[in-house]
């Protein structure tokens, strides 16, 4: 009687402490035996740690230690040479299509600017009157018979004028532009007679890329035409007035006839002007771009030789929205315009 009495307690209890844990909330803290690892003290890249007399939280690997994953024991991947110190003959990466293809991105950001898209040393940074040392082209045949390993010691270590990559391109990424670099010597040195082993048409390939020249020029003017017709759309008469009260040309010039420390805009476009060395000029669209370009050219009878600066930042477009604002100063460029209208 007793043992049962005790087993209907023990049950209730269960009982009692089940239904206790169903999800019921609670606002005491939670019980935490064990605190070493809910909260651990770490710090983030050059934080302050008052723990150390220097303050530094960064602290200076011990003399003669590595960290975990850059023991770079094998030289062939990470230096391009042999335990005798010579060059890699290959690759030592095997070089899928990825791969290659990885090789052609790197390449295009980092190299192609000196040595060109095509490795024939004619990138833009030689090309644009920069006056740097012209960079090799790879089809030449001592580049041609180097080792791979030689072409990547020159991407991680720099060669003569060219500095190092090292901290722009990693390991793989060096041997993936080696790669691709060898891809580019093949394909400028094919022959047509080792072109015939492929089942390629030669005739059709010169012709496509003849229509794909054509088509590129053709898309260019085009591209021109529109960049013309836009930024001729924006020239305009109060767009001229808006610019030379913006670079204080009415300090100078006049637009009511009245005298100033230049020739006034009144009735000045169309009209004939007397330079100070006795020659005439007709005050046309030329004449007035050279005047704001290269004001010391010619200088207008009674007026001091070199007063005027150049305002040879100011744009084409700018240049001429001036002149269009000129134009309706003067009587004579009115007639005319009426007078082309008319016919």
């Amino acid at each position: 009687m007793k043992a049962l009495n005790i087993f209907k307690i023990a049950t209730v209890a269960v009982i009692a402490l089940l239904t206790a844990c169903r999800g019921q909330l609670s606002k005491k803290p939670p019980v935490h035996p064990n605190q070493n690892m809910d909260d651990v003290m770490f710090y983030e890249p050059q934080e302050r740690n008052n723990f150390f007399d220097d303050n530094r939280a960064m602290r200076t690997p011990p003399e003669g230690t590595i960290a975990r994953g850059q023991l770079r024991q094998n030289t062939v991947l990470y230096e391009g040479i042999t335990a005798d110190s010579s060059f890699v003959e290959n690759n030592p990466i095997t070089v899928t299509k990825e791969f290659l293809l990885r090789g052609q991105e790197r390449y295009d950001i980092y190299c192609a600017l000196c040595h060109g898209i095509k490795g024939d040393g004619k990138g833009i940074i030689m090309t644009g009157g920069f006056g740097m040392v012209p960079a090799p082209s790879y089809h030449i045949d001592r580049l041609r018979n180097v080792n791979d390993g030689y072409l990547y010691s020159a991407i991680a270590n720099g060669i003569r004028t060219m500095e190092s990559y090292a901290n722009q391109v990693s390991v793989r990424d060096r041997w993936a532009i080696v790669a691709y670099i060898r891809a580019l010597q093949k394909s400028q040195n094919v022959t047509e007679d080792q072109m015939q082993q492929y089942d390629v048409d030669l005739a059709a390939m010169k012709e496509e890329a003849r229509q794909q020249t054509q088509e590129a020029a053709q898309e260019e003017q085009q591209a021109q035409k529109e960049v013309e017709e836009a930024g001729n759309a924006d020239i305009t008469a109060a767009k001229g007035k808006q610019i030379a009260q913006e670079n204080t040309c009415f300090v100078c010039h006049s637009t009511d006839g009245s005298e100033k420390i230049g020739p006034t805009w009144k009735n000045l476009f169309g009209h004939e002007v007397t330079m100070t060395d006795g020659s005439t000029v007709i005050v046309d669209a030329e004449y007035i771009t050279e005047s704001i370009v290269n004001p010391t050219a010619k200088t207008v009878e009674g007026y001091q030789e070199g007063a005027m600066t150049s305002f040879s930042y100011l744009g084409a477009n700018e240049i001429k929205s001036i002149i269009a604002y000129i134009k309706t100063l003067s009587t004579a460029a009115s007639t005319d315009s009426s007078a082309s209208q008319s016919n």
